[in-house]
Parts: structure tokens; sequence; C-alpha cells
């Protein structure tokens, strides 16, 4: 029989596939490739005389005994994990790897124009850097931080915000010439507006500011809304509205840039469109009484780079 610490790269496997539920994905977060994750689990089964996985050809799920495996094993080593990150951060320079994540619009119009700044800075950091709009499990799929455009980070996460953020009613001026410009939510519904993909109808939901209320309580209203398009990105959104096919509801990161050229005008000013996005851009990661100190130095990066307000 095998002695135990040879083992332990095995068993670290198990509890990263445990994790994913995936061999392509554990073999990615391992950098191994797929033949190296099956021979290893074979080892591992046969050292211990007890199946671990059930494998199919979609899916993979551990079982009674795997799992107990992982279970009483992962906790070790996420502390051998957090051990060395805190011994690594004794080094004068951040160093290493870091993952990151972002929705394909906002990681492209503003983290990834920021990292330019950042490697000058920090050259012995690495970083990957995946654009998805699809909700990941980071601890699953081995992300060490996220930048979200959100209501509220999870309670299960780490948080540090990045700035506020407002979503804007745009659209081109020479829509407006066409189409006229409506001066209440309530014309909304005579115009083609372009939303965001959601299941359902769309209905936009607005409140008064202040000057337009002409009172301290707050007036809302839902307007049910329809046009040509919808999409579920908002730079498509707001290449539509440029090319003037409507009016369409954007995050200013995404409009920023063609407002102040002039190319888009904002629509009724007087009221702020609510629950559509987030009203502030989060970095997150899950839960861990250490936080390695390359993400750290990124946070405070982020931080600096998007207090300027969304990237020209």
């Amino acid at each position: 029989m095998a002695r135990p610490d040879a083992l332990w790269p095995h068993v670290h496997l198990l509890t990263v596939l445990a994790q994913t539920g995936s061999f392509t994905q554990a073999a990615q977060r391992l950098a191994l490739s797929k033949a190296a994750v099956s021979q290893r689990l074979s080892e591992l089964e046969r050292a211990v005389g007890v199946p671990l996985v059930q494998r199919t050809t979609r899916s993979v799920r551990l079982t009674d005994a795997g799992r107990q495996l992982a279970d009483e094993t992962s906790g070790a080593f996420e502390q051998i994990t957090q051990s060395l990150g805190s011994v690594r951060d004794l080094a004068g320079q951040p160093r290493g790897l870091v993952r990151l994540t972002a929705p394909v619009a906002l990681g492209r119009q503003q983290v990834a124009p920021s990292l330019e700044g950042f490697f000058k800075r920090y050259p012995e950091v690495r970083i990957e850097l995946e654009l998805s709009d699809r909700l990941l499990n980071l601890a699953h799929e081995g992300f060490d931080l996220a930048v979200r455009h959100t209501f509220a980070p999870p309670d299960n996460h780490v948080a540090w915000k990045l700035r506020d953020s407002r979503t804007l009613l745009v659209a081109s001026a020479g829509y407006l010439r066409r189409r006229g410009t409506p001066v209440h939510p309530s014309d909304l519904a005579s115009h083609a507006c372009l939303g965001y993909l959601r299941p359902g109808p769309t209905v936009w939901r607005f409140e008064a500011l202040p000057v337009a209320a002409g009172a301290s309580d707050t007036q809302r209203i839902s307007v049910g809304v329809q046009g040509p398009l919808c999409a579920n990105n908002s730079e498509v959104l707001r290449d539509a509205v440029l090319a003037g096919l409507g009016i369409a509801q954007v995050p200013d990161f995404s409009a920023a840039a063609a407002l102040r050229a002039g190319r888009l005008r904002e629509v009724l000013p007087g009221w702020r469109p609510v629950g559509y996005f987030g009203d502030a851009i989060y970095a997150m990661r899950p839960w861990s009484p250490i936080t390695p100190r390359a993400v750290r130095v990124l946070v405070e990066h982020l931080q600096a780079e998007f207090s300027r307000g969304p990237a020209a």
C-alpha cells in the first residue's frame, strides 16, 4: 500500500473534484490533463479499496466514501493554502496568480482597461481574467476574486465596494428627432424601448427625483414597454441605441463615453430608473479568514481606478 503522504496529491484532487463536480474543471484548476485526473483517481481508489466516484459520460458524482474523504480533508488543504499565502505575503513584493472574473460589458469597459497600471506596479502578479455573464460559483470554479454589478453582495462573501453605479435611460438625437422626446415615464409605452433580455414582459420602474416630484414623498411609476430588440448585454443595447433603434436603460459605465461625446442623450433626467441593474460595483470573494496579498493589492488598485468614475 502506498504511503499516506504519497497520496496527498490524489486526495487533494478528490476535494477539487467535489467542489467542481467536473473532470474538466478539476483538470483546469490543477493544470492536469483529464487523463491524469482519471489516473490519479484510479490510483487512490486502489489504495483505499473502495470506489470514490461514480462516472458517467456527462457528469461525475462522489460515492458516500468519496464524499466522506473529501469532507474530512478539504479543510486541511484550505488551511495549507492559507498558510502558504500568509508566508508568501512576508516577501517584499506581492506575487502569484489571481484568478479574476467579471461580467462581459463591465470587464471590457472598466476592469481590463485598469490593469495596465497594476502590472507596472506589481510585475510579479499574474492575472487570469475570465469574462462571463453566467452566475459562477466562485469557490467551486476556483476564482480568487469577482467584480460584480449588483445591489448587495452575498452574505457569505467578503466584499469591497468599488463605486456606486447609476442606470441611465438613453436615446440618440436622431431617434428623439423622429419620435419625439418623452416627458413622463408613461410616454415610453408608445416608444421603441430596447430591453435587457429577461423572462416575462419588460416592465421599467422609475422614481421621481425630488425636483421632479416637487414634494417630500417619492413618486414611483411602472411602465410596460416593448421594442424591436432585447439583448443580455449592455454594450449591444448601447450600440443599438446609437444606431437609432430606440430607447434603452444601460449602466453608466456603458453609456458614459457616448454621453460625453454627445452621441447619446439622457432621457427623463428628472426620473431615476430603479431595480433594473445594480446600484453599486463590488469586488468580492468567498469568505476566508485570510485574503492573499496579491488579491488585496488588486482590490486596492481597482478601488482607486473605479473611484474616478466610468472609463472614458
